[in-house]
């Protein structure tokens, strides 16, 4: 009986500890605010790592502009502002089979 307490106690300790080591990725804001096409931009924001998004894009209500990643960390991706016109735009990740448009707005100036 305490063996099998032990074993539980021990594997509800990983799952914890799992649990906190990763979770889902999030953009918290952009840096600058706005710039230039081929510009650097940098997305702050948790768990961006490659290991979790494999893609960045700026989208408005027609299309997802995909970027180029220049550095990319857990805690930050720096891209390339792509090649659209000038406006406000939602940053997106791609995450698995999905992309997620963040609340976070880049506005591309002319």
């Amino acid at each position: 009986m305490q063996s099998r307490l032990l074993f539980v106690a021990a594997a509800a300790l990983l799952l914890a500890s799992l649990g906190r080591g990763q979770g889902s990725p999030r953009v918290t804001g952009v840096e600058p605010s706005s710039g230039k096409v081929d510009s650097n931009l940098t997305v702050a924001g948790e768990n961006l790592g490659k290991e979790t998004v494999s893609d960045v894009y700026l989208s408005d209500d027609a299309a997802d502009y995909k970027a180029t990643v220049v550095e990319q960390t857990a805690g930050r991706i720096v891209m390339k502002v792509p090649q659209v016109k000038p406006g406000g735009y939602n940053v997106s990740i791609h995450v698995g089979n999905n992309i997620f448009i963040q609340p976070v707005r880049f506005t591309v100036e002319q």
